[in-house]
C-alpha cells in the first residue's frame, strides 16, 4: 500500500515546478478560486452521506460489454474503445494512446474500497496491445492506478503526463527518458502526434498532501484531427478559451459523473458537460467518468441520462458506446441508450 502512494516531486523536478505561475507554497492552484467543498457543506456531512450511500448508486445487474480484439482496430479514422469511467484506448494514425487506465478493479489503494461495478472490469492489461503513448491526466486513484501501471510497464513506449506526475511513474519502474511532463500551454511531439497540456479546474494528491502535481486536459493533434481529452474538471471559462484557441475539436471526451453539490467546483454536472462541449466547439461529445465506480451519491446511470437529455435539447451530437464497443470517428458513433436495459 505504501508503494501505491507514489512519490512527490523533488530535486530538479521540484525546482521546475516552483517556477510555474500557479504554483504556491501550498502547491498548484486553479485559475479561478476553487474551494474543495461548497460553502454550505462540511467534510463531516459528506462523510456521513457517503456512509449512507443509496442502493441506486450501483447498477442492479451486470454491466453489458463488448469484447474487442484491440490489436485489430481499423485505421482509416481515429478509433476509441472505452473501458468504463475515464479509461479508454484512442488510436490515431496507427498510434495507440491509452488514457488513465484503471484495470485493478478498484479506484483506491485498498482492495476493499471503491470496487468496480459487476461486468465493468472485463478488460485487463493482458488485453492491451502495445501502447505507443500512455497519457495520465492527474494522479488520483481513479485515473492513476498503481497495479495497472506496474503491469503495463513493459507494454508502454512513451508517457505523456501532467507536470509533477513523473515521480510516481519513475518510482514504479518507468525510465525517466520515456516520460514527457507538460505544464499548461506546453506541447510535445510524440510518435508523430502533437500533445498539448491545457488547463482544468480540479486538484491532485494521493494522500493528505495535495496539489504537488498538476491536473490537466490534453489536446491530441494529427494533420487531420483534433481531439480533446478532458481529464477531470469543474466547469469554468477555460473551456471557451481552449475552444477559441484551437478552433474547435472533432471529438471532446469530458467527465459527466461523480458530481455532488458539495464539490460543485471540481466536478461538472451533466448539463455543464454538454455546455463545455459547446464552449470547446466540439463536433461530437463523449461523456466519461461514469459506468464503473460509485464515487458520489447519484444513481449510477443518472449522469449519462442527463447528459443525453441536455445534448438533445441543445442539439449537441453525443456518443455513448458500451464498454469495449468500437467508436470510429465520423463512421460509427453509437448513441444507443443501452443502460436502460439493465
Amino acid at each position: 500500500m505504501i508503494e501505491a502512494l507514489g512519490k512527490l516531486p523533488s530535486g530538479s523536478g521540484l525546482e521546475r515546478i516552483k517556477g510555474k505561475a500557479n504554483y504556491t507554497a501550498k502547491g498548484f492552484v486553479n485559475l479561478s478560486h476553487t474551494p474543495m467543498m461548497a460553502e454550505d457543506t462540511s467534510y463531516f456531512k459528506v462523510f456521513r452521506d457517503m456512509l449512507n450511500r443509496p442502493k441506486t448508486s450501483a447498477p442492479p445487474r451486470v454491466i453489458p460489454s463488448v469484447k474487442t480484439n484491440l490489436s485489430q482496430l481499423p485505421d482509416s479514422e481515429p478509433v476509441l474503445v472505452w473501458f468504463g469511467h475515464s479509461s479508454y484506448l484512442l488510436r490515431v494514425n496507427q498510434v495507440n494512446i491509452l488514457i488513465d487506465p484503471v484495470f485493478s478493479g478498484n479506484a483506491s489503494p485498498f482492495s476493499f474500497m471503491v470496487g468496480a461495478f459487476d461486468g465493468s472490469n472485463v478488460y485487463s492489461v493482458d488485453d492491451m496491445p502495445e501502447i505507443d503513448i500512455l497519457v495520465i491526466t492527474h494522479d488520483h486513484y481513479d485515473h492513476l492506478d498503481y497495479k495497472t501501471i506496474k503491469l503495463l510497464r513493459n507494454k508502454v513506449k512513451s508517457v505523456v503526463c501532467s507536470i509533477g506526475v513523473a515521480p510516481h511513474l519513475i518510482y514504479w519502474g518507468y525510465p525517466q527518458e520515456t516520460i514527457t511532463e507538460l505544464y499548461w500551454g506546453e506541447s510535445a511531439s510524440v510518435s508523430g502526434l502533437k500533445f498539448t497540456a491545457a488547463s482544468a479546474r480540479h486538484f491532485s494528491g494521493r494522500s493528505i498532501v495535495r496539489n504537488r502535481s498538476l491536473w490537466s486536459s490534453f489536446i491530441v493533434q494529427s494533420a487531420q484531427h483534433q481531439i480533446y481529452i478532458g481529464g477531470d474538471s469543474g466547469y469554468d471559462v477555460h473551456f471557451k478559451t481552449i475552444g477559441e484557441q484551437f478552433g474547435g475539436f472533432d471529438l471532446a471526451i469530458l467527465e459527466c459523473g461523480q458530481y455532488n453539490n458539495a464539490w460543485k467546483y471540481i466536478h461538472m454536472t451533466p448539463e455543464e458537460t454538454v455546455q463545455a462541449s459547446i464552449d470547446l466547439q466540439a463536433k461530437v461529445l463523449m461523456p466519461v467518468h461514469w459506468g464503473k465506480f460509485s464515487l458520489a451519491l447519484h444513481p449510477w446511470d443518472e449522469p449519462i441520462e442527463r447528459a443525453h437529455a441536455h445534448a438533445e435539447k441543445l442539439q449537441v451530437k453525443i456518443t455513448s458506446p458500451k464498454i469495449g464497443e468500437v467508436l470510429q470517428l465520423n463512421r460509427y458513433m453509437p448513441a444507443e441508450k443501452w443502460w436502460r436495459n439493465i
